[in-house]
């Protein structure tokens, strides 16, 4: 994986191979970030990343100035990875070992944008419930965004705030606010 944009433009990094990871690919990270560069000005936002992995869309952020954002994955690999790599380029993310529907039940964090990047293998009752979560305990700044992404095999255009959805190879990204 590299970072596509921003003080670390063109960086490789390596994962270790043991993670449960399945990385947002280049092409559909630069893709989203593009789109999330005609909403917003990256140093002026807070953002969640959710089933945060490698980190990889956290770094994203990071790159293009974001100094507020919040890593949540339950493996303690990813954590541990995540730091390592956050204290080497001196980002500001915060990590937190956590499932992630325990922390959005108790969590009173609010961020601009909230990523969402669950196992693609979960069922589409608990994409869902992502949005629900995030919705009903008002987790988003006024203008946020909440992206979900997911494989063509979850529709998540019933729910009430979904806005609209762009594909990109194998990977989809539906865009609730």
């Amino acid at each position: 994986m590299r970072i596509i944009s921003g003080t670390y433009k063109g960086r490789r990094l390596t994962a270790p191979k043991k993670l449960p990871v399945r990385p947002t690919t280049d092409m559909a990270k630069e893709a989203l970030f593009n789109i999330l560069n005609n909403r917003y000005y990256f140093d002026e936002i807070k953002v969640i990343d959710l089933f945060s992995g490698t980190g990889n869309i956290s770094y994203e952020f990071a790159s293009r100035g974001t100094e507020n954002i919040t890593a949540i994955d339950a493996h303690y690999g990813c954590v541990k990875y995540i730091n390592a790599v956050t204290k080497e380029f001196e980002f500001n993310i915060t990590t937190l070992k956590s499932d992630v529907f325990k922390f959005l039940e108790r969590t009173a964090l609010k961020a601009d944008v909230i990523f969402a990047d669950p196992p693609y293998n979960m069922d589409s009752e608990q994409f869902l419930k992502i949005a629900s979560f995030v919705f009903e305990r008002d987790l988003l700044e006024e203008g946020g965004i909440l992206i979900i992404e997911h494989s063509n095999q979850t529709d998540l255009s019933e729910h009430p705030q979904f806005s609209f959805s762009k594909k990109y190879g194998g990977n989809l990204f539906s865009f609730l606010k």
